[in-house]
């Protein structure tokens, strides 16, 4: 489970905005943040299936945003993949 002050790093990270909580590069952000902690619990924890499970459907989800941010804002995209270091 993300913590509170990673999640507020994690937005702080990418927003356009003072108060921009849930925007397409803020959401990714935050989805990235779950994501590496999630990954970490999995290499301790080789046979837990369903964090596994629950790590492919974040990956989607992720997945599905950067794509929508890609379609609709090509410059926040690239920035946002650049500073949560993602390849693409």
């Amino acid at each position: 489970m993300i913590t509170t002050d990673n999640k507020i790093k994690a937005t702080a990270l990418t927003q356009t905005h003072k108060t921009d909580v849930g925007g397409s590069e803020v959401q990714a952000s935050i989805l990235t943040s779950r994501i590496k902690e999630v990954t970490e619990h999995i290499k301790t924890n080789k046979n837990d299936n369903m964090a596994r499970r629950g790590l492919i459907q974040m990956v989607a989800k992720r997945k599905k945003m950067l794509k929508y941010l890609e379609v609709k804002d090509f410059e926040g995209y690239k920035k946002t993949v650049a500073k949560l270091e993602l390849r693409k």
